[in-house]
């Protein structure tokens, strides 16, 4: 177990509910306005998907080689992908799209070193 990774875990969870609970009712006219409504829900989802999955890796932590690299990459999908996206759906600023798939290459990454870990053990 690395309490430093639940922690982290259980301030993003914690974000997530307050950052959708926002934008469901102190946003949501400013994201229909702006035609991204699903864009928001779309970086409230992966935020959560991201945040519980982190949880489970920070509970499995010794049994996990390189879970250091799975815990970071996905903490780092969540701020870029997730926050350019809230940015996008709050601004309209349509290049701020083009830095989500960075997040998103983050989040693919740290699957992808986690199969590699369970894989070579």
């Amino acid at each position: 177990m690395n309490r430093r990774y639940l922690a982290i875990a259980a301030i993003l969870g914690a974000l997530t509910v307050i950052i959708g609970a926002f934008g469901a009712h102190g946003l949501k006219s400013i994201l229909i306005e702006n035609g991204k409504l699903e864009v928001f829900e779309t970086a409230v989802n992966y935020q959560m998907m991201h945040t519980l999955s982190l949880l489970i890796v920070g509970f499995h932590f010794e049994t996990i080689r390189l879970a250091n690299w799975v815990s970071n990459c996905w903490i780092i999908g969540v701020f870029i992908f997730s926050g350019s996206l809230y940015a996008l759906s709050i601004t309209n600023v349509s290049i701020l799209g083009a830095i989500t798939p960075i997040g998103g290459t983050f989040f693919i990454i740290g699957w992808g070193v986690l199969i590699y870990s369970i894989l070579k053990k």
